[in-house]
């Protein structure tokens, strides 16, 4: 019997792909089907003849009938929003009137009987064998549709009582459900009825920091309602005004939840309730917050940062909830220059700039002390003791440890600087010059941490010229920071978040102007280390002129181009001289050999005359 899954499934899946006629048609065509299963149709062929009523025995036998009425019912539902969706483009200002009206008042009086009839059949629970969450869901969908009639009729009164008592039961329903369910009740109520309340107790002029809760509490009906009365049963404070129990606290005192909100020079009252209860209950969290980190001073990065978490969540519950308000305001039609829209848009910009500041806040806390300023040693636990007895000795950060933690800071300092200037995008913020100094220098504060997180990666790497040139950027930009820093206050316990005092400018320059000194330093040293290898390497080697062949890998040596003054030296010689002169000269044991080929009987020359002429026949020695 799980009524309300029932009807908000079939809602959805037609409507994601239709509108609500062709949902009407949809029900239609399953009414037909279950009425067929039921056997509750006419015969073919004969007149039309009216069934009985549905009865208790008939669901106590076969739950069908369930679905059965609440497809009828929602048939007419479907068909009264048809014709209102289909009507009010075409109604002008003054809407839905005449015999339309009459129509869709018709069809949502039909809607709400048979939804009623359920409610009354299902209420026999011995006989029906419904539970309780069955009834309490048929009494829920028949008091939303009552709500529905009433708003069509303008009725806003009578409208807050049906809608109240169906909050209220739908809320009730969602604590005592299952995690699923519990969702779809929580849908059911940000659709349809906490607008319709809303929108009801506007037309009431009821004031808008009136939170729901307060008008559920003011407006349901407790006498002569047993529905009511059964959820008191289970949960005796379901109807207690919230505000009041907001405000207190667990010793009993009062604690006033903020009326208005300050922003810079201005300051304006706080006319949504939801934006004024979460402003309480961020108050709340940054108390609990500033105790938590002045007890537990050495506590771990990542718990401060988790402790941030209890107060983000409400900020951002105070920033949808003015986004909402305003988002009303713009449905009605309410122009920008009105005196609530603008006091929504300074509330908008002071909620959003709170929420900007933890951010960055818990981002300061996970950078480590003084916003990562100072780049201390990872602490390691020790090791577990060999099987000797003896402990380990614990190992010395990695160089690529070093680098991956520095990376981490620069993602966080990245992360801040964005959410700096996305403030800028504010309503009211770019025609506060003054302010928009104020952000730049924050901002440079910032920007000046990363430049010293990137030039102590490029320090571990051993690159100390490009390490000095970021630093001395760093150095530029917190000086930029330090003449617009806030003044420190002696004995401040509040967490950190985007206020930046001028002790820890101060600090942050102090350390860059060190860190400069010491890095050039290195730099001369490392350029003089360079001038006495050259020297020494210049002093080695062979001058240039003997080094044509070879490509200089860095400055040439314009000292050693050649050897000055020039020595006596060996120079190659071409052989082709030493081949003409063997012409020329008798080596020794040449003679000898000249006379044995004389004795033989042919001068030398002859014969290499005859040689010459065996040697010429044809083309490449072939032919004649």
């Amino acid at each position: 019997m799980d009524i309300t899954n029932f009807i908000v499934s079939r809602r959805e899946k037609a409507l994601l792909v239709g509108d609500y006629g062709s949902y009407r048609k949809q029900l239609s065509r399953r009414l037909l089907v279950v009425r067929r299963k039921l056997n509750y149709t006419s015969t073919k062929g004969r007149k039309y003849a009216a069934k009985a009523p549905v009865t208790v025995e008939d669901i106590a036998n076969n739950h069908e009938f369930i679905h059965l009425v609440l497809l009828t019912s929602e048939r007419a539902w479907a068909q009264a929003m048809h014709m209102k969706s289909t009507h009010s483009a075409d109604s002008g200002a003054k809407g839905i009137t005449g015999s339309t009206k009459r129509h869709i008042s018709s069809r949502l009086h039909k809607a709400s009987v048979y939804a009623g009839q359920l409610v009354e059949l299902l209420k026999n629970e011995d006989v029906s064998k419904a539970t309780t969450q069955a009834i309490l869901e048929a009494r829920a969908y028949y008091v939303s549709l009552r709500g529905t009639i009433e708003f069509e009729k303008q009725n806003w009164e009578d409208c807050l009582h049906e809608y109240s008592e169906a909050r209220l039961i739908y809320t009730a329903l969602a604590k005592s459900r299952a995690a699923k369910q519990e969702d779809l009740f929580k849908d059911l109520l940000n659709t349809t009825i906490d607008p319709s309340i809303r929108y009801a107790a506007y037309q009431l002029k009821l004031p808008r920091t009136t939170s729901i809760e307060t008008i559920v509490s003011k407006y349901v009906p407790r006498s002569n309602n047993e529905f009511v009365q059964e959820i008191l049963k289970e949960n005796p404070g379901a109807l207690d005004d919230p505000a009041t129990a907001q405000r207190k606290t667990p010793s009993g005192n009062a604690e006033n939840v903020p009326k208005t909100i300050k922003w810079r020079s201005r300051e304006v009252n706080l006319e949504d309730a939801a934006t004024a209860q979460a402003l309480a209950a961020v108050s709340t969290a940054e108390a609990n917050l500033s105790s938590f980190l002045s007890s537990n001073p050495d506590a771990a990065s990542q718990a401060k940062a988790s402790a941030y978490d209890e107060v983000l969540i409400p900020s951002q519950d105070a920033v949808d909830a003015t986004k909402t308000a305003i988002d009303e305001l713009s449905a009605e039609g309410v122009p920008q220059g009105d005196r609530r829209m603008q006091a929504l848009q300074i509330t908008r910009t002071a909620v959003n700039y709170a929420l900007v500041g933890w951010r960055i806040g818990r981002n300061r806390v996970l950078c480590g002390e003084r916003d990562g300023a100072l780049f201390e040693p990872e602490v390691r636990k020790p090791k577990k003791a060999r099987k000797d007895g003896k402990m380990r000795p614990i190992q010395d950060e990695s160089t690529g440890r070093k680098l991956t933690r520095l990376r981490e800071r620069e993602v966080l300092y990245n992360s801040t600087i964005q959410s700096l200037d996305s403030v800028k995008e504010l309503p009211g913020i770019a025609a506060d010059q003054k302010f928009v100094e104020e952000l730049e220098a924050k901002r440079a504060y910032f920007a000046a941490l990363r430049c010293l997180a990137i030039a102590r990666s490029h320090a571990l790497l051993q690159d100390a010229r490009n390490a000095l040139a970021l630093l001395s950027r760093a150095l530029d930009l917190s000086s930029k920071a330090l003449p617009h820093a806030s003044a420190s206050q002696a004995g401040s316990k509040k967490p950190p978040n985007l206020n930046v005092t001028s002790d820890q400018a101060k600090g942050l320059r102090e350390l860059l102007q060190s860190l400069v000194f010491q890095h050039r330093a290195l730099v001369e040293l490392h350029n003089l280390i360079s001038i006495n290898a050259n020297k020494t390497k210049s002093s080695t080697e062979p001058p240039l002129v003997e080094r044509l062949d070879e490509y200089p890998h860095g400055l040439v040596d314009l000292t050693n181009l050649v050897t000055y003054p020039p020595k006596v030296e060996p120079i190659p010689v071409k052989p082709l001289f030493l081949d003409v002169a063997f012409n020329y000269i008798d080596y020794p044991g040449r003679t000898r050999k000249a006379a044995e080929k004389a004795v033989n009987g042919a001068p030398e020359g002859a014969a290499g005359k005859d040689k010459k002429k065996e040697a010429k026949k044809g083309w490449f020695g072939f032919g004649r």
